[in-house]
């Protein structure tokens, strides 16, 4: 249970939730989330961050706008499998990290660089379908964009993740 409080808490730490706080004010009889809920509730945090920024910084006629988000939509849907995948695999880290073997600990980078390889295989596959809603500019600005979001998350995520022992 001591590791997963780990986990929850950085996860909020690191996304800003206030999921730590909201549980901290709930009646003692109340349970705790479970790290589904915690995954589901970073996760939309992060989508719903993201559509943010890139609406605040991608100007949009009413027409572009029409035709972009949905298809934004379905980029975010296979980018939270991939993120959720991320997330399950950190979490397995910090259960065990402090006694974890080799194996484990080159498992855990394999996979974060794996994570990134995907990461790139999307956003090369959907900036074709962006351009094809957008003009090159417009949908690059946006790749652009989210490429920034997640690497900032990433490095905030990963400040608060221990190292390997």
């Amino acid at each position: 249970m001591r590791t997963t409080a780990v986990f929850i808490t950085a996860l909020t730490a690191a996304f800003g939730l206030g999921v730590a706080a909201a549980a901290q004010v709930k009646p003692a009889s109340a349970t705790t989330m479970s790290v589904e809920e915690v995954l589901q509730a970073v996760r939309s945090d992060l989508q719903t961050g993201r559509s943010d920024i890139i609406a605040k910084n991608v100007t949009l006629t009413s027409e572009q706008a029409a035709k972009f988000w949905p298809v934004y939509e379905k980029y975010q849907k296979e980018q939270s499998a991939i993120m959720d995948d991320q997330l399950k695999g950190i979490q397995q880290y910090v259960d065990g990290y402090e006694t974890m073997a080799d194996a484990a600990a080159l498992g855990l980078i394999k996979a974060h660089l794996d994570r990134d390889a995907k990461m790139t295989a999307l956003r090369q596959t959907w900036l074709p379908e962006f351009q094809k809603v957008l003009p090159t500019k417009l949908a690059v600005r946006v790749m652009q964009i989210d490429r920034r979001v997640s690497l900032a998350h990433q490095v905030e995520f990963a400040a608060r993740i221990p190292l390997a022992q």
